[in-house]
């Protein structure tokens, strides 16, 4: 599946977002088999963060002056949040930017793949926990609809764990999982 979803992310033409007063970040999408099943990793948020707080979204955040590039910056991030490597992750490509359209963040996704089992390490300040979420659980709840926001951009949610993701990490679940409907 990796190699798959890599060619696909390669081939594809990125729909791009040009609005250059949102504030860019990128995340980590953090894929891994356990179990002999392929998982996504999440994480939630704490109540201590300046924004998204109490979210599940994928570790990531502001892209820094020391970043060089988005990718650099969801590395970065991925492991101040959780002690992610950048040396144990194999990035297979760049999904496409999402707005966060409450918070006026640009996001940039990297899909990767990590290894499992992993001895994280959570910054308690930014993570309260991690979520593994089976792709077969996000792939039954793919086919509902969405509904419209005020906002003109359509709400997905998906359930897990008794938690609800939604927002702009819903939308960039939304895309990972249509594109992985290709790959099954």
């Amino acid at each position: 599946m990796e190699e798959r979803l890599k060619q696909l992310l390669a081939e594809r033409q990125k729909i791009p977002i040009e609005n250059s007063s949102r504030t860019r970040a990128a995340v980590l999408v953090p894929l891994f088999r356990k179990d002999g099943e392929w998982h996504l990793l999440f994480i939630k948020r704490t109540e201590k963060v300046r924004v998204h707080k109490g979210q599940i979204s994928f570790p990531g955040g502001t892209c820094e002056k020391e970043d060089m590039t988005f990718l650099d910056a969801a590395l970065r991030e991925a492991n101040e949040e959780i002690g992610l490597k950048a040396e144990d992750i194999q990035i297979l490509g760049e999904l496409d930017d999402q707005e966060s359209v409450t918070t006026n963040f640009l996001i940039t996704p990297f899909l990767a793949v990590i290894p499992y089992p992993y001895s994280f390490r959570l910054d308690r300040h930014e993570v309260q926990e991690l979520l593994e979420v089976p792709i077969a659980t996000l792939l039954a709840q793919n086919d509902q609809s969405g509904e419209a926001t005020a906002y003109g951009k359509i709400n997905y949610t998906y359930s897990c764990q008794g938690k609800v993701i939604w927002g702009a990490t819903a939308r960039i679940l939304r895309k990972l999982l249509d594109m992985m409907g290709e790959v099954s």
